[in-house]
């Protein structure tokens, strides 16, 4: 019963930070500056109506509300690719995961977007590690569907003997902001997701040759189905692989406004996606890509970005026998721009991003750019340059003071701001801890941020 209370008691109680704190004048002074480009040492940082007014090295304007950040960091908020950040509370737990879909109508037309929950218990725990914002991605359920065949003059050849390809696509990246309040979402539908290699040939029937040729074969029926929609419907195609709400998601990807992010790990594999690019005319990121280091040249020359784990360093299967620590430091060397990401499945882990990060450093990633790959490079990825990501004039005031270097992890986020609002610097675990560290005794705060 107690249990029970404790729980819809943290559920209910939800503290939402005052708009008027996100209009005060503020000053963050002393501090060594990570602009996420550049370095200002003993810097100001002001914030006022949720945007960052300067940066630099003058006094706090007169008025202002003067945090003294002497002795410590000051940061952009970090941002989790890759991540399942108020996708999913636990994983086991399939009525309380919305990351995965395995309706074979629904595909690329999934949108994480509509399943998020912005009073997750995970969403404070990352935002205690500095993440302030995350690009939310659906993962793969596993294939499957079928269609059938048809005979209009006006579409041969397209479909013959049905695709099998509502299983290909796991749906559509969101991304997020991590403060307290009811409505997280910051934009929707910002790419496509679909694995290749192992997984997505497993998908269509083991051979990953079978993947890029059933690709190739979807995106030349969405390019169809874009160019005469009414036509389309009249020849009864329809009833092939692909629903129109998943044609209609696949016809930005299919003109390259829309990135495919492409989970891919082996060399071989990376360089036929980018061929695919090249042939299709589609804009891909890769995620995961451990053996990119053995074609780094080829994916800087395509300008392809990578989201990568730098500590995957084992050979777990075929797929990764070249993986190693310094894959992250030979992207960067080559001029390939790179996002770093948490640990399994960036939810309850995502905070070790910047763990990753120094790991990365000190196998030969310089620091600039391993601070780059946890802030700005993400926003540039997915299209939002300098509106977050960044402490520069006109960007969302996503700020954190650390007590220190904040990729050593004994440093702690001290005071973080999302969108102007300061934070709570509070969890659930937090106030389980204090609730029964002395007994038991006790109700939960009803300042219980989410």
């Amino acid at each position: 019963m107690r249990l029970r209370t404790l729980i819809l008691a943290a559920a209910s109680a939800v503290a939402i930070a005052s708009p008027a704190l996100a209009q005060e004048l503020t000053a963050i002074t002393g501090g060594r500056v990570l602009t996420g480009s550049s370095v200002i040492e003993n810097g100001t940082v002001v914030i006022q109506n949720g945007r960052v007014v300067s940066v630099g090295s003058g006094a706090a304007p007169s008025g202002a509300r003067v945090i003294d950040a002497r002795g410590k960091v000051v940061s952009p908020g970090f941002v989790a690719v890759d991540s399942g950040l108020g996708g999913s509370e636990v994983s086991s737990v399939g009525g309380s995961d919305d990351l995965s879909n395995g309706a074979n109508s629904i595909s690329a037309s999934f949108d994480v977007s509509y399943g998020l929950d912005p009073w997750s218990f995970t969403l404070p725990v990352a935002r205690l590690g500095g993440i302030t914002r995350a690009i939310v991605m659906p993962s793969h359920a596993g294939g499957g569907g079928g269609g059938h065949s048809h005979d209009d003059s006006d579409f041969a050849g397209v479909g013959e003997g049905g695709l099998q390809s509502p299983g290909l696509f796991a749906g559509q990246a969101a991304i997020i902001h991590l403060a307290e309040g009811t409505d997280i979402l910051v934009k929707p539908r910002v790419a496509m997701v679909a694995p290749f290699g192992e997984a997505g040939a497993g998908i269509v029937g083991g051979a990953r040759g079978a993947q890029f040729t059933q690709f190739k074969e979807t995106l030349a029926e969405v390019r169809l189905y874009a160019r005469n929609k009414a036509a389309y419907d009249r020849a009864g195609l329809r009833d092939l692989s692909l629903s129109r709400a998943d044609l209609e998601a696949l016809i930005p990807v299919a003109n390259g406004q829309m990135p495919l992010i492409v989970t891919v790990r082996r060399a071989a594999d990376i360089q036929q996606v980018l061929r695919l690019a090249r042939e299709e005319g589609v804009k891909v990121i890769l995620d995961g890509a451990e053996e990119a280091w053995l074609v780094a040249d080829q994916i800087a020359a395509a300008q392809v970005p990578v989201l990568l784990n730098p500590i995957s360093n084992l050979p777990g299967n075929l797929e990764t026998r070249a993986a190693r620590m310094q894959n992250a430091a030979a992207l960067n060397q080559a001029g390939v721009v790179i996002a770093i990401k948490g640990n399994e499945g960036s939810i309850h882990r995502a905070r070790e991003a910047r763990y990753n990060a120094g790991n990365a450093v000190s196998h030969g990633l310089p620091y600039e750019a391993a601070i780059a790959a946890l802030t700005v490079n993400p926003a540039r990825i997915f299209g939002m340059p300098g509106q977050f990501g960044e402490l520069r004039a006109g960007a969302a005031a996503d700020v954190v003071v650390w007590s220190g270097d904040p990729l050593e992890p004994l440093s702690q986020a001290e005071t973080i701001f999302v969108n102007g609002q300061e934070q709570a610097p509070t969890s659930r675990q937090f106030l389980l801890r204090d609730r029964y560290r002395d007994g038991g005794e006790g109700a939960m705060p009803p300042a219980y941020t989410r």
